[in-house]
């Protein structure tokens, strides 16, 4: 297997997890909590950060073997990880403006492997 290509699909595993925390985020902000400090110090959030930190140190490992004009393009598809993500997960609907903006990425991401 190409190198680049592991550390590409490395990278967007990193993307991925990264997306993931956020959606953790969104549903520890979406619940009630007793006080200020239990809306910042609880499970869901700490267990984010750490998911969060870790995916930040994964790219920072990968762009040692990737060029450095691929990261950005890879990190963009993100958006499109969250978008799919909190219509899974959190049922908020897609609209028509992310689903260009989606396409947009797709497009983006198409051209540049060319």
């Amino acid at each position: 297997m190409n190198e680049v290509f592991k550390y590409s699909l490395i990278m967007l595993f990193g993307v991925f997890c990264a997306s993931c925390s956020q959606i953790i985020l969104k549903k520890s902000a979406d619940k009630q909590h007793n006080n200020i400090l239990a809306e910042y110090i609880n499970a869901q959030v700490i267990i984010a950060y750490v998911i969060f930190v870790a995916s930040a140190a994964t790219g920072m490992f990968v762009l040692r073997y990737i060029p450095l004009s691929l990261a950005p393009v890879l990190d963009s598809i993100g958006y499109i990880f969250v978008a799919i993500l909190s219509y899974c997960i959190l049922k908020e609907k897609i609209a028509k403006r992310n689903i260009i903006g989606i396409f947009l990425i797709i497009v983006g991401t198409i051209v540049f492997a060319l």
